[in-house]
């Protein structure tokens, strides 16, 4: 389980083409000093399992079903990519529940600086919005974000100084591909709703508010 808080920006070193798959590796600096062979490690909020360590390089092993939820197929070398290790028993819990299983990729469509402040506004689709609230978490290749709105085919949230710094949201651009992981607990009450309310309409954000969430 991670949460959210990224713990630096590494740079990929190499993509290979495997069978039915992919091998990432990534320079993970300092903090390969940290895992081991095993280890669960989120890369731009995904989460994946340390195949092979060479000093600070870190090999992962990339499905073909984590190709097609993700953007970690779009990795070139000298990508940046965000780096948080699994959360220990007795750390700090300061972001939210991150899962690392994303569920689904958006786009940057639009910046707007104010001050060294950002909003940005993601695109998505209704499948991914559908699980989210205003004022609730989500996941942005791997960042905690709260939600500052939503529209009908997007969703904004304001990125602080710090943020903005030690993330890769620094240096994103108007159409980046992104990973998004909606809140557990979100996601998980949507279930359980759809499974005891009649099933004539689906259940989207305009009900879950009708019905005091």
């Amino acid at each position: 389980m991670f949460t959210g808080l990224i713990e630096a920006i590494c740079t990929v070193k190499s993509v290979r083409r495997s069978a039915g798959g992919l091998l990432l590796t990534i320079d993970l600096g300092k903090l390969a000093d940290e895992g081991k062979i095993g280890d669960s490690i989120a890369i731009n909020g995904v989460c994946l399992t340390i195949t092979k360590l060479d000093g600070d390089l870190t090999t992962f092993d990339i499905s073909s079903e984590t190709l097609t939820k993700s953007n970690l197929g779009r990795l070139k070398p000298s990508s940046p990519v965000n780096v948080e290790l699994a959360l220990k028993a007795t750390g700090r819990f300061g972001g939210h529940i991150v899962q690392g299983h994303i569920d689904g990729v958006g786009t940057i469509k639009a910046i707007n600086k104010q001050g060294q402040f950002a909003d940005i506004k993601f695109a998505a689709g209704r499948e991914l919005l559908n699980q989210m609230v205003v004022k609730g978490s989500v996941a942005v290749d791997g960042i905690s974000l709260t939600i500052a709105s939503m529209e009908e085919n997007s969703f904004s949230a304001t990125i602080i100084p710090e943020t903005l710094k030690k993330t890769t949201l620094g240096t994103a651009k108007i159409g980046d591909a992104v990973n998004i992981e909606p809140d557990i607990i979100i996601k998980t009450i949507k279930k359980q709703l759809e499974k005891i309310l009649p099933q004539k309409q689906p259940l989207t954000v305009e009900k879950l508010r009708e019905l005091g969430f």
